[in-house]
């Protein structure tokens, strides 16, 4: 029964992940932290294996979707480079602030976090947008900046479990970059990511002697088979439909997604 439940976590995730470039880890953090409760983890544990467990899954959705939506020829590559070192290296150190902070302010955070995202989604968009990756240099920071950005998403990306594309999509929309690319760029961004951030929470969690079952440091092994084998296939599904959808209809679909589940955690952690 658990393994078929973390294959229906992993079709939605997959196929969020395809549709908006974000690793599937705003599905897959609040879905894992109602399934471990209801597994009688300890409540300390629990928000940790649910971020510890979604970035080792964004490994896969990340292969998944980044293939798909570089076939579109949606991936910005030399954003990707600029970005990527400083995205590995945020994302364990990350890992290691995530383990000292309690599970419930981990919920405070997450919920603030991602209503805070949406909001500047549904507000953003104003600048003008460019589909020509010639001339990223017009539009972009430069190399410099982007590898301090994508430190700062990294860090954030391992306290929030989410994969980057939450940051890595208005930070690109932000100075111009289509919607479509931008998902298409975030999803490549999220392998980095997603092994930094997989190893950092394996790491920092067996120091702490974490005694929960089928699990490595903070990483839940079924779930990790269970969400990743769906979530290859719907990942690929999610990147065809963006490419069908309007960018303005889905940066809106993107903003509804990031409200409800920031009501989410906010509802839990408060209650």
């Amino acid at each position: 029964m658990e393994l078929i439940i973390f294959l229906v976590i992993g079709a939605l995730a997959g196929f969020a992940a395809g549709l908006f470039g974000v690793g599937g880890g705003t599905i897959i953090v609040p879905l894992l932290f109602i399934v471990f409760t209801q597994m009688g983890y300890s409540p300390d544990n629990i928000m940790h294996l649910a971020l510890g467990t979604s970035l080792a899954t964004i490994i896969v959705t990340s292969i998944s979707s980044l293939m798909a939506h570089n076939k579109k020829g949606a991936v910005m590559w030399p954003v990707f480079k600029n970005l990527a070192p400083g995205l590995a290296i945020g994302c364990f150190l990350g890992a290691g602030i995530a383990g000292q902070i309690s599970g419930l302010y981990l919920q405070l955070i997450v919920g603030v976090f991602l209503l805070w995202v949406a909001f500047k989604m549904f507000t953003g968009g104003k600048k003008k947008t460019t589909n020509d990756t010639n001339n990223l240099h017009t539009v972009l920071p430069s190399k410099p900046k982007q590898l301090a950005a994508g430190g700062v998403i990294g860090i954030a990306s391992a306290i929030f479990g989410i994969g980057g594309g939450s940051l890595t999509v208005p930070y690109l929309t932000r100075y111009g970059v289509v919607m479509q690319k931008a998902v298409g760029t975030s999803a490549a961004c999220g392998l980095p990511i997603a092994i930094a951030g997989a190893l950092g929470f394996m790491f920092f969690g067996m120091k702490q002697q974490v005694d929960v079952p089928n699990t490595i440091g903070f990483v839940h092994v079924y779930a990790f088979l269970g969400i990743s084998i769906m979530s290859f296939f719907t990942a690929k599904i999610g990147a065809k439909v963006a490419h069908i959808l309007s960018p303005q209809l889905l940066k809106k679909c993107f903003a509804v997604l990031l409200t409800i589940v920031g009501c989410y955690f906010l509802y839990k952690a408060l209650r």
